[in-house]
């Protein structure tokens, strides 16, 4: 295989996972991040324990002159982007409304919503100009479809989310770029830890009494949906645990 897989939010979670998936799949690899040393240390694995050719670009998504540059520098061989996976997401503060700060609504719309806009124009229209299709994986949430209390912005971000997975999907139709929308549900990563802006005792308690998805769990799904054949396209998925119906109900041993 040589084709050019570009993941967004390659530093933890699921972003790393869907890294290393793809690395044992014989894709070449652009990891993305804001954390320069973990990019280097997961080039380092990907390289020794999959022989992968991994490129590492380290830069903020909310920032468009930075991923706009970032993008422009990248070196011939890793030029033509096959695969976009937006992955690049957080939650952060979990508040009524009315209790809700600006710093945390700020992240959450610039990373969730402008970020995925600002890497996929400029990844889509490359593939565009190549003429060869592609494909672009977005990170959407269950809480893309069903609001649940305290969620507000969050879940905002995510119907925005799953709201622009479909409108790619027929803006680029006529170009055969196929998008498709992984929405998880309760997945352990940093997620909770970002959450609850470093309260480690906090995001342990969401996940007590159940077994939740894995970052691999979720990335072992998007290899999938880019498995299948050229003709067919894998629109959405959802996965959540099996302790877990979906945004509201889940079962606590």
């Amino acid at each position: 295989m040589n084709k050019v897989a570009l993941i967004t939010g390659a530093t933890s979670g699921i972003g790393e996972a869907t890294a290393r998936a793809l690395a044992g799949e014989g894709y070449k690899i652009i990891i993305t991040g804001r954390r320069g040393d973990r990019l280097a240390a997961l080039k380092a694995e990907l390289t020794e324990k999959f022989g992968a050719q991994v490129h590492t670009k380290c830069f903020d998504v909310r920032d468009k002159e930075q991923c706009e540059a970032a993008l422009r520098a990248l070196p011939e061989e890793f030029a033509n982007i096959d695969i976009l996976v937006n992955n690049a997401g957080l939650a952060s503060g979990l508040e009524h409304i009315n209790e809700g700060a600006d710093e945390d609504w700020n992240a959450m719309i610039d990373t969730n919503v402008k970020g995925l806009l600002y890497i996929t124009r400029a990844i889509s229209n490359r593939m565009i100009v190549r003429g060869e299709g592609g494909h672009i994986v977005n990170l959407g949430s269950t809480a893309g479809t069903q609001v649940y209390e305290n969620g507000n912005v969050y879940c905002a971000t995510k119907h925005a989310v799953h709201a622009l997975s479909h409108g790619m999907r027929i803006d680029l139709l006529r170009h055969r770029i196929r998008v498709t929308e992984i929405r998880p549900g309760m997945v352990e990563t940093e997620f909770s830890v970002v959450r609850f802006h470093g309260d480690k005792n906090r995001a342990d308690g969401v996940y007590k009494g159940l077994k939740p998805l894995s970052g691999e769990d979720v990335a072992q799904a998007i290899v999938w949906a880019l498995s299948q054949p050229s003709h067919i396209n894998i629109s959405e998925i959802v996965l959540t645990p099996t302790a877990q119906a979906d945004s509201y109900y889940k079962f606590v041993e």
